[in-house]
């Protein structure tokens, strides 16, 4: 038998299948990892197909090892993987090793062999095996070189499996429940720890076998343990034990639903009964209870012996949503998201393999779920640009999704208060199905909203950060003992320091961005690459001390309200406070328990939490993003807005909206007041018809960047020339131009933006460029192809 074979070598070369022989004591599937011959390394790889015959003529190398006993990737994923290589422009092992949890993937290491008796004698053979990558000695890298052009030493390539169980000891009982008790009768009185165990054999014989951790919890010792295993009492046995990231919830029951919420759930509910892929936009208002129709919707797919997949923007979301989901379906429910560690998300991931989970929560690389018989896909806050992944492979969970329900003959839910407009124009057009829910779940009026303008108003502190209306409305919400939510889309203390005597800047060295002040660690940062430095004392440039930190973030705000409400117990959730394993759930138990008064974070805090006591949202400055030099800005701040207004009078108190805004007739802040998607939705439609951008063109963004800035300008210029030969009009070619953001990591951008409406070559031409890449990337130059871009910046 043959394998085709994907290797682990991401080039143009090698992005296709390799065949090799399947030696006869090797299982081989489609989906299996192997380790396999490439030259004169050994590498990872993936089998895509297995055929009995091959047109080589040649003598085809063997298959080494099949690396796992059930193949981590389904026939589906490996299909999935070829359609998806030819849409996004990447190569297809990425994309295999993006399905996959990180600790899948392979860690490649050269290390040296002796290759003769007189090396073999040599101290550096002695003992483990020589690691070249850790070799810095200059002294053994000339013997190394010495031993290599002698022959007496060779170079091996080993590829080792980071993936590993976790293993726990087990003690089963050897003896009966009697024999227990009366070996119990005649120990000793003072052998107190033997006894202890003895006596739980003999009274909770039924719960046995138990893990060392639930005896030792019991006060009986490990040397206790070991004694009761030479005795011949109990057996020792290792076991595998899942890492579960989460806790068990109480459970809940379905609630009523109205009528609108019954009709949304009859229509999904047809559908997967009848196996039809269909995609629905569920645009329901903030409140009006899309979470209870997704949780029927999959209550009906698990009644019919299929499974469920459920995607949420942010992390921070997950918590929640978990705990909801968890409470209805228990632990038939697995999470997968960045937050787990390691082996937690190799554990959930491998229970869903297993078919021991049939209900999937998770951020978007969960779309990659290794479920079989899906019968429902849900997409919450379809809105969200974070669905798309923003490096490479740069696939986007929805259209993802779409592929996997077609191969399911399930449907697919989109689900948002504030639709993608290329989402709505779809549902227009009827090719999603529009299901509306108008009111809110349990008739909730929709919180007042007021916009501030911050032109005409006077502050309550010394910052210019809280108005004195929004300082008297926390004001009487912490009088009533009730909670606020503020949202300030900007981390940090200062955006950036400013020397009053020069007017010097202080920037990032490595990007074209000055670096913001974080009090908290007395630093400087780059919230690009990483880069920081301590905050400075004195002017770099001209050494003057007339120093100032201009802008605002989460930590300067929450130092203001400190000022203001000295008796308020204030939490800030940001990226910088939620670094931790964990943190993001403990913030949001912590404030759903009351233990704090004001919640104040970035976007992450403006989606999907549902609070009953919030009654107060306060937005601190609505233009963070209006502004941005990108097409979709205006839908991003109303999308933003009219979310976290969504956060206040949930349950039975009325809610109110403050929003603080220097522009408050832009048309995206005062229909965002108003929570009118329809007039935003028509507005915005003709903003995009008139500047011809998506839903009415399909774009491609071409990103060229170089250390050398003219290197990468003309490479950029040179893909122009060759677009512009093969494309014609209505297709347009913008560019070639720096990015907003010309330098990052101290490479220099240059982009080209192709809007398109149907270009029958298009698609072959950018996978052209893409393989001409691989042939400048020796001169240091790196061409990446974008299609749909969430961001043109």
């Amino acid at each position: 038998m043959i394998a085709e074979v994907i290797v682990d070598v991401a080039a143009h070369q090698t992005d296709r299948v390799f065949e090799y022989h399947i030696p006869d004591d090797l299982e081989v599937e489609i989906g299996s990892r192997v380790v396999v011959p490439f030259g004169r390394r050994k590498v990872q790889g993936f089998v895509v197909a297995v055929k009995k015959s091959s047109d080589f003529t040649g003598q085809l190398k063997d298959l080494l090892l099949v690396v796992d006993e059930m193949p981590p990737l389904t026939p589906e994923l490996v299909a999935l993987s070829s359609d998806l290589a030819r849409q996004i422009f990447a190569y297809r092992i990425s994309i295999l090793k993006t399905m996959l949890p990180g600790v899948m993937r392979a860690n490649y290491r050269k290390i040296l062999l002796p290759n003769s008796p007189r090396a073999e004698q040599m101290p550096l053979f002695a003992g483990d095996p020589v690691d070249l990558a850790n070799l810095e000695e200059p002294r053994l890298i000339k013997l190394v070189k010495q031993l290599l052009n002698k022959g007496e030493a060779r170079i091996e390539y080993l590829v080792e499996n980071k993936a590993k169980k976790k293993m726990v000891s087990v003690y089963y009982p050897l003896l009966s429940a009697a024999d227990c008790q009366e070996i119990l009768l005649e120990t000793r009185k003072t052998a107190s720890q033997q006894r202890k165990l003895l006596a739980d054999l003999a009274g909770d014989f039924a719960a046995y076998p138990k893990s060392r951790e639930e005896l030792t919890g019991l006060g009986i010792s490990s040397a206790t343990l070991k004694a009761a295993v030479s005795k011949k009492w109990l057996q020792e046995k290792d076991q595998e034990k899942y890492r579960r990231p989460t806790k068990p919830v109480a459970p809940s029951r379905p609630l009523d639903l109205n009528d609108e919420q019954a009709a949304a759930l009859s229509r999904v509910s047809q559908d997967i009964k009848g196996r039809v892929s269909q995609t629905f936009l569920l645009e329901g208002v903030t409140g009006s209870g899309k979470t209870e129709v997704y949780l029927q919707a999959i209550s009906q797919a698990l009644a019919l012996g299929r499974t469920a997949l459920m995607l949420v923007p942010e992390i921070s979301l997950t918590p929640q949503m978990v705990k909801q989901v968890q409470a209805r379906f228990g632990q038939q429910v697995a999470v997968l998201h960045s937050a787990l560690s390691e082996g937690e998300r190799y554990d959930e991931w491998r229970r869903i393999r297993r078919g021991q989970a049939q209900v999937v929560v998770g951020a978007r690389s969960a779309v990659f779920a290794p479920l079989d018989n899906l019968g429902l896909i849900i997409i919450d806050e379809e809105h969200e640009g974070s669905y798309k992944q923003d490096n490479n492979p740069r696939y986007h969970a929805r259209d993802v999704a779409i592929w996997r329900s077609r191969y399911h003959h399930c449907p697919l839910i989109l689900g948002s208060a504030t639709p993608s407009l290329a989402s709505r124009a779809r549902a227009q057009k009827g090719v999603y199905q529009l299901l509306r829910l108008k009111k809110r779940a349990k008739s909730q009026p929709l919180p007042r909203v007021d916009l501030l303008d911050l032109k005409h108003v006077q502050f309550a502190g010394s910052q210019f950060d809280i108005s004195c209306p929004l300082a008297e409305a926390i004001q009487k919400r912490l009088e009533k003992k009730e909670q606020v939510i503020l949202l300030l889309n900007r981390r940090g203390f200062a955006n950036f320091m400013l020397c009053r005597n020069c007017g010097f800047v202080l920037k990032c060295p490595n990007c074209d961005l000055s670096l913001t002040m974080h009090k908290d660690t007395w630093t400087m940062q780059c919230h690009y690459c990483g880069y920081q430095e301590a905050v400075p004392e004195i002017c770099p440039n001209c050494r003057d001390r007339q120093i100032r930190f201009l802008g605002t973030g989460t930590q300067k705000v929450q130092e203001e309200l400190a000022e203001l409400f000295p008796q308020a117990k204030i939490i800030r959730m940001d990226v910088d406070t939620t670094r931790r394993k964990g943190s993001y759930d403990k913030i949001l138990t912590s404030f759903g328990q009351g233990e704090a008064d004001i919640l104040l974070g970035t976007q992450m805090i403006a989606k999907g939490l549902d609070f009953p006591n919030v009654t107060l949202v306060g937005v601190i400055n609505a233009d963070t993003g209006l502004w941005l030099p990108d097409y979709n800005a205006s839908e991003r701040t109303f999308e933003l807005i009219t979310q976290v207004a969504g956060r206040a009078g949930r349950a039975d108190k009325e809610g109110q909206v403050m929003i603080q805004t220097y522009n408050p007739d832009h048309y995206a802040i005062h229909l965002a007041q108003k929570q009118d998607y329809e007039l935003f939705y028509a507005k915005e439609m003709r903003v995009r018809h008139a500047g011809d951008y998506p839903p009415y063109f399909y774009t491609v963004l071409v990103s060229v960047s170089a250390k050398n800035e003219q290197n990468a300008a003309r490479e950029a210029f040179k893909i122009k020339r060759q677009l512009q030969r093969e494309l014609r009009a209505p297709t347009i070619i913008l560019g070639p131009a720096p990015a907003t953001i010309s330098r990052l990591k101290s490479q220099y951008y240059y982009q080209i933006l192709v809007k398109y409406k149907r270009e029958k070559h298009l698609n072959e031409l950018l996978h052209q460029i893409q393989d001409q890449a691989q042939e400048v990337k020796k001169y240091g130059l790196t061409v990446e192809i974008d299609s749909e871009p969430e961001r043109i910046m």
